[in-house]
């Protein structure tokens, strides 16, 4: 949303959103049938399509739980998180890797409760109170007010990368061009370094 409400603000324009594995994206966007591809991810090497990476910024994240889980996992953050339960990302996510890497790092061993594609729907369970999960920091007062939930650290180490896949080497769609300067300067702001940090 906040990555695409510029683009709104360029002139008249029907925004139509889809969702979907890269590589299904790509295809379309390979065959005119989408403009631009919003990814965590550039074009994978073994996708044989000739597409644009257009980096957008990247950010730390935040780990967010609900409020009593919140203030226990604080007071050591980031060794309380060893043994707590979490909800992440899917094994073919590039945030899950990376939060897989940073756990080993640690040493920190986490009771992963669930692994979801869609980002939204671990918000809800982690609301809930069913385990701690993680989004962009860049977002954080927005993910703490919409799911009543508490930020537990931030790991600014964990990188959350955002491009913009077209089939151009320059961006001249003057929505994509909004887009594109805005979530750079938004990106940007948010990758400066936050307190109670890992």
């Amino acid at each position: 949303h906040r990555l695409l409400v510029p683009a709104l603000a360029s002139g008249p324009l029907r925004l139509v959103c889809f969702e979907g594995k890269l590589d299904q994206l790509l295809a379309r966007l390979s065959i005119h049938e989408l403009d631009m591809v919003i990814s965590d991810a550039p074009i994978p090497p073994n996708v044989n399509i000739k597409g644009f990476n257009h980096a957008l910024g990247d950010c730390g994240v935040t780990i967010f739980a609900v409020k009593r889980q919140a203030t226990k996992l604080r007071r050591s953050f980031p060794s309380s998180l060893h043994g707590a339960p979490w909800l992440l990302p899917t094994s073919n996510n590039t945030l899950r890797r990376s939060l897989d890497r940073w756990f080993d790092a640690n040493e920190i061993l986490p009771v992963v409760v669930g692994e979801f594609e869609d980002s939204a729907l671990a918000k809800v369970f982690g609301q809930q109170g069913l385990g701690c999960f993680a989004g962009p920091t860049v977002i954080e007062k927005e993910i703490a007010l919409q799911y009543q939930v508490s930020v537990v650290g931030r790991v600014p180490s964990v990188r959350e990368q955002f491009f913009a896949i077209t089939m151009e080497r320059k961006i001249y769609h003057p929505a994509v061009v909004a887009l594109a300067k805005e979530a750079r300067l938004k990106l940007n702001k948010a990758g400066r370094p936050r307190s109670a940090t890992a």
